[in-house]
C-alpha cells in the first residue's frame, strides 16, 4: 500500500471501537472500519458519512494484515486482549504499521512491551499499548508530579477514580475478569516483580479530602516511568471501581489465583469468568457517559516518606476520554512518530504534547500545587 498513512479501527462495530470511529470523525478523520460483520460495518460505515470498510478477524490473522500498509495506523478495541489481542499486534508488526489499543490488562501490556517491543524496533513499528483511561492519565500526572519533584522523590503513587456512573461496557467487563486471574505486576525496590491483579486495597484521598478505596493493579507506568525517572524505588498504580467493597477484593483474587496454580480448578475458575463477561455488549449510553468524571492523582514521596509533589487531572468518563485519545494519539501517529517499539504515551509524544492531547481528550490539570492530604492504608 503506498499513499497517505491511514487510520484502521480494528473492532469497530463493538461498543469502544464505534466510540473511537465516531471521535476519528469528529477530528476530520475518514478511518477504515474493520471488524466480523459485513452487515453491522455497512451500517456503522453510512451513518459516519459513508467510510470504507474491510472484513477483518483474529480467528484469521491474514485478514487483520490485509488490512494495512507500511506505516498505516492500526486500533485495536478487540478485548480480552489476553484471549484476542496477539493477531492485530502481530499484523502491525509485520506491516511495519503504527499500533494503538484500548487495553487496561496489565498481562498483555507486560506482553507488548517484553516480547512484541523489540520485534516492532526490528520493523520500525512503534507500539502504543493502553493508550485509554487506563493508563494514559496516570503517565501525564506523574511525569508532571515527578519532575517537580526532581531527584528527591523515589517513590510515585496514582490513583485513578471514577465518579458518578461506574458502569462497565460488556468489553470491559471482560477485561476486568480476564484480568484478576492472570498474573500482573508491579515496581518495587527499583524492580519489576509479578504479583497478582488487585492484591492490595488502599485508600486514598482524593480532590476534595475524601477517602476512596483503590486496588492495586498492573499499568504502562511501571514499564515507562522507571526510564524516565532512573531514582524511582516504587510506583504504586490503584483503580477506584468499587468503593468500600474493594476491601475484600484481594483476598478473591488471593483465592482465584492460588486457584488457577490447580490445574485441575484452573479450567473452572476460567469457565466462570468466560461466563461473567458478556463480552461485546453494549456499554454507558451518551447520557451516562455525561454524568460520569473521573480524577487522577499522582503524588511524588521522598524516601522519608515526606510528600513533595501532587499533580491532579480531571474531566470526562473513562470511555469518552478513551476513544478521544485513541482518535488524537493516532492520528499524531498517522503523521509520523519517532520512536519505535513499545513506547508510552510520553515517550510517543513528549510531556508537553501529551497534556495538549490529554486537553483535548477531556481531561486538564486541576491543581498547581503541593497537597498534604494523603490518607493511606494497605490490608
Amino acid at each position: 500500500m503506498s499513499g497517505p498513512a491511514r487510520i484502521v479501527v480494528f473492532g469497530a462495530t463493538g461498543y469502544t471501537g464505534t466510540l473511537v470511529a465516531r471521535a476519528l470523525v469528529e477530528r476530520g478523520a475518514r478511518p477504515v472500519l474493520a471488524g466480523r460483520s459485513r452487515d453491522k460495518l455497512a451500517r456503522l460505515a453510512d451513518a459516519l458519512g459513508g467510510l470504507e470498510t474491510h472484513i477483518a478477524d483474529v480467528a484469521h490473522p491474514a485478514s487483520i494484515r490485509a488490512a494495512i500498509g507500511h506505516g498505516d495506523v492500526l486500533i485495536s478495541t478487540v478485548g480480552p486482549f489476553l484471549q484476542w489481542g496477539n493477531a492485530a499486534v502481530e499484523a502491525a508488526i509485520d506491516a511495519g504499521a503504527n499500533y494503538l489499543d484500548s487495553t487496561g490488562e496489565p498481562a498483555f501490556i507486560r506482553k507488548v512491551f517484553e516480547h512484541y517491543g523489540p520485534q516492532a524496533r526490528l520493523r520500525s513499528s512503534a507500539l502504543m499499548t493502553a493508550y485509554g483511561f487506563d493508563w494514559v492519565p496516570g503517565n501525564l500526572a506523574a511525569t508532571l508530579a515527578l519532575t517537580r519533584a526532581g531527584t528527591a522523590a523515589t517513590r510515585v503513587e496514582i490513583a485513578y477514580l471514577l465518579n458518578g456512573t461506574s458502569a462497565e461496557s460488556g468489553g470491559a467487563e471482560a477485561s476486568a475478569a480476564a484480568a484478576i486471574i492472570a498474573p500482573s505486576f508491579a515496581f518495587r525496590q527499583g524492580r519489576l516483580v509479578t504479583e497478582r491483579t488487585a492484591a492490595r486495597a488502599r485508600r486514598v484521598a482524593d480532590a476534595s479530602g475524601k477517602s476512596r478505596w483503590i486496588l492495586s493493579a498492573g499499568g504502562t507506568e511501571h514499564l515507562t516511568l522507571p526510564e524516565q525517572f532512573p531514582h524511582l524505588r516504587d510506583i504504586e498504580v490503584g483503580l477506584g471501581l468499587y468503593g468500600a467493597s474493594s476491601a475484600v477484593v484481594p483476598y478473591v483474587s488471593a483465592v482465584l489465583n492460588a486457584g488457577m496454580r490447580i490445574p485441575a480448578v484452573a479450567g473452572g475458575i476460567r469457565r466462570a469468568m468466560a461466563r461473567k463477561a458478556n463480552g461485546s455488549s453494549g456499554g454507558p449510553s451518551d447520557e451516562a457517559r455525561a454524568a460520569g468524571s473521573t480524577s487522577v492523582i499522582a503524588r511524588a514521596w521522598s524516601d522519608k516518606d515526606e510528600l513533595l509533589q501532587t499533580t491532579i487531572l480531571t474531566g470526562v468518563d473513562g470511555f469518552s476520554f478513551t476513544a478521544n485519545f485513541l482518535a488524537w494519539a493516532s492520528i499524531q501517529a498517522a503523521g509520523g512518530i519517532i520512536g519505535t517499539g513499545a513506547l508510552g504515551p510520553v515517550q510517543a509524544f513528549g510531556v508537553d504534547a501529551l497534556e495538549e492531547g490529554v486537553r483535548q481528550s477531556g481531561i486538564t490539570r486541576a491543581d498547581r500545587r503541593s497537597d498534604q492530604s494523603l490518607i493511606a492504608s494497605a490490608i
